[in-house]
């Protein structure tokens, strides 16, 4: 069991302007480090690992301080017992599986470190490949080699540093069940780095999302990624549509506004934000939430249908993305079903159906933030 929460408040300068500047603390359990690349997510890992040394802060688990500038304290790597996956998964070409999940263990008599290895191999389904080498096995089984042997060292704190990218879907489904079921028996915090939407809501409990080497948010994955309130977040939580607009029209008494979207004749109505005719704002749509309709809807709820051309279609596996001139680009997601059911082709009229509460407003990005 985990005997106290990580906690981080460090920061580090680099020549070439970048800093990283951060505090935060997270309990037991996966906490998801989202940003785009060059935020500082790995350099923050680095940190709590004792690979990169900050310029002044303080770093614990529990009780135990790992880091702290003031007071002189900088605990060596091999002693802060940190399990370390990392992205090129580093595991020795000439050892067998069984030696490369061992070597983190030395300290163990032969015996116990061969059962030790044996039962971290069986609990993530491996045990069969044991005799074999890295590259006899497949990407996958690579995968749960490298995390079976940061973990076989029972760290006090896991750090995952994008562990599934080159892995196809099928895999990567299996082994965040099997990352599931390890956190649960253990209860430990893990951060773990990653672009991927799909594994920050299917894996986290929490969300940090870096920017510029900040804390731009935090939270669950719902309320950071869910409902955005930043354009640079929003872009981050793969909101394909993002317009520049102004308030043309405050409807108090229905909790709306309508906006004009920017160098268009076009109007949205959005939720009712603090702001004024005339007032410029940023509206986000997410491309799976607009229908789209061959002949002009009547008698919806929807209050927005706007009128355009299908100027592309492509496919991306079981998702058809299409891109529909309305006087702006709009980018819309929608099924092969639809796609046929609908007859669907390019340059052909449609009708964007958009619920006004699927309009979300948000603060543009500030340019003044530290690089």
């Amino acid at each position: 069991m985990s005997d106290g929460p990580l906690t981080v408040d460090i920061s580090k300068r680099f020549g070439s302007g970048f800093e990283l500047e951060i505090t935060f603390a997270v309990p037991s359990g996966i906490t998801i480090v989202f940003g785009e690349s060059g935020s500082g997510k790995t350099t923050l890992l680095n940190c709590i690992a004792g690979l990169v040394t900050p310029d002044r802060g303080h770093i614990a688990v529990g009780g135990d301080v790992w880091f702290d500038r003031r007071e002189g304290i900088d605990i060596d790597v091999s002693r802060r017992n940190v399990g370390y996956v990392f992205q090129t998964l580093a595991l020795f070409p000439h050892l067998s599986v069984a030696d490369n999940v061992g070597y983190g263990i030395p300290q163990l008599c032969a015996g116990e470190r061969r059962e030790r290895v044996h039962s971290i191999l069986q609990g993530f389904r491996v045990e069969h490949l044991a005799r074999r080498r890295p590259a006899e096995i497949s990407g996958g089984e690579r995968q749960r080699i490298a995390l079976a042997r940061s973990l076989v060292t029972d760290p006090r704190v896991m750090l995952l540093d994008e562990p599934l990218t080159a892995l196809d879907l099928p895999t990567q489904s299996r082994l965040i069940d099997d990352l599931r079921a390890w956190t649960d028996a253990r209860q430990i915090p893990i951060l773990y780095v990653t672009h991927s939407q799909r594994e920050v809501h299917a894996l986290g409990q929490r969300v940090l999302v870096l920017e510029k080497g900040r804390i731009a948010a935090e939270g669950t994955p719902r309320d950071v990624l869910d409902a955005p309130r930043e354009e640079s977040l929003a872009t981050l939580a793969g909101i394909e549509n993002i317009f520049e607009a102004s308030v043309t029209t405050v409807h108090e008494d229905v909790g709306t506004m309508s906006c004009r979207l920017a160098g268009t004749n076009l109007e949205f109505e959005v939720p009712l934000g603090n702001f004024e005719p005339g007032s410029p704002v940023r509206i986000g749509i997410r491309a799976g939430d607009i229908l789209l309709a061959t002949a002009a809807p009547e008698h919806l709820s929807a209050r927005n249908v706007v009128p355009g051309t299908i100027s592309s279609l492509r496919h991306e596996g079981v998702t058809v993305h299409a891109k529909v001139d309305c006087g702006r680009p709009v980018h819309v997601k929608l099924t092969p079903g639809s796609l046929r059911t609908l007859q669907l082709c390019e340059g052909k009229p449609v009708w964007l159906v958009i619920k006004t509460y699927s309009c979300q407003l948000l603060r543009p990005t500030t340019s003044n933030r530290p690089a």
